[in-house]
């Protein structure tokens, strides 16, 4: 090839210095720290502010916790969101630590590590223009035995995304829950209508986004497998799997991101509270007899649970006609809302005249 009337060789110029076993690593630990900061970090924190909006618009909303599936203890559903909130911005900080991980660059290590053929100060003044060009900072593998034969970093990363999907599916999961129904389900949330639900059962509507959110984290956690494997196939000082893990790698990152501005955009900032629903159902949990431990005592208390669970009663309605409680301490001791907090509902005192 010919630039400026002169001869270019492909080799002899353009690859000087350089070689594929160390120029491919390169090239994936940019590409991928790129896609993370432009891309995902961008969609997660939006999704985590929705949600942590979500956990203050829902903050007076008390419901039934739920454990093993079963009626547990009382909760705020502004509670359960902000913990959603807080799982992504765990995933957050995990995400920019792993990136750092990716900043070391293995140009200069050119064939098998040791640098041969290339000039003193190349990799440097190179990862300094590679820098310059993309607005972030690399710098030079500590090691290039290390950063040629090993992908380890990049397994960590690989790992890091895995986590986020993890907790992505757990989220979704929880939505999809939360608004099953609407008259068998649990139905204390309800979603924006995507779409028509079925092709035969007129006016269902399905939770799609929750679902969609739900594939991609299946797909990035089959992708992390796959950059797993490729990272054990490091043979001495080149590791050959690096194109199928930098293939499942930047899918990962690319389909997270947009499942979570999707999710976000069609199911989060819709999301309603289904407040009467809420009420009804906590009203005849059983578990609220857990506030009664304090004053009338375990056994007691577990009498009360399962006497209102057999007969369908509320325990509220058990503890009057077992005349427990006076009408005042029933106030005190049951507020569902002083439940969600931490002490004991009531004060703690002690039952004067009951059981």
């Amino acid at each position: 090839a010919l630039l400026d009337g002169v001869r270019v060789h492909a080799n002899d110029h353009v690859n000087m210095g350089q070689s594929s076993n160390d120029v491919i690593p390169t090239a994936m630990h940019v590409a991928a720290r790129l896609a993370m900061h432009q891309d995902l970090l961008p969609a997660l924190e939006q999704l985590r502010d929705a949600l942590q909006q979500k956990a203050r618009e829902f903050d007076d909303v008390v419901k039934s916790g739920r454990t093993h599936l079963m009626d547990a203890t009382p909760v705020r559903l502004g509670q359960e969101f902000g913990g959603y909130a807080s799982q992504l911005d765990h995933a957050i900080r995990r995400l920019r630590h792993a990136s750092m991980e990716l900043a070391e660059l293995a140009l200069g290590g050119t064939a098998v590590g040791t640098g041969t053929n290339a000039v003193p100060g190349f990799p440097e003044g190179t990862i300094r223009r590679i820098s310059a060009l993309t607005g972030m900072e690399f710098w030079e593998a500590e090691n290039h035995f290390e950063a040629q034969g090993a992908k380890d970093a990049y397994v960590f990363a690989s790992g890091a995304l895995n986590t986020l999907a993890v907790s992505l599916m757990k989220i979704a999961n929880d939505i999809r829950w939360l608004a099953s129904g609407p008259t068998s389900g649990i139905a204390e949330i309800t979603l924006p209508a995507i779409q028509p639900g079925s092709s035969i059962m007129p006016g269902k509507v399905n939770p799609v986004m929750s679902e969609a959110l739900m594939m991609v984290c299946a797909q990035v956690m089959g992708n992390h497998v796959t950059v797993t494997v490729g990272g054990q196939h490091g043979n001495f000082e080149l590791n050959v799997m690096m194109p199928v893990m930098a293939q499942g790698f930047l899918e990962s990152v690319e389909i997270l991101a947009r499942g979570c501005d999707a999710f976000r955009t069609n199911a989060v900032e819709g999301i309603g509270a289904n407040r009467e629903r809420c009420r009804e159902l906590l009203e005849k949990n059983p578990a609220i007899a857990t506030a009664l431990n304090a004053y009338i005592g375990y056994d007691e208390a577990a009498a009360v649970a399962k006497e209102a669970a057999k007969n369908g009663e509320s325990v509220r309605d058990v503890v009057k006609r077992r005349g427990l409680l006076s009408d005042q301490q029933l106030v005190e001791v049951l507020n569902v809302r002083d439940m969600t907090e931490p002490g004991i509902p009531g004060g703690g005192k002690a039952a004067s005249g009951g059981g």
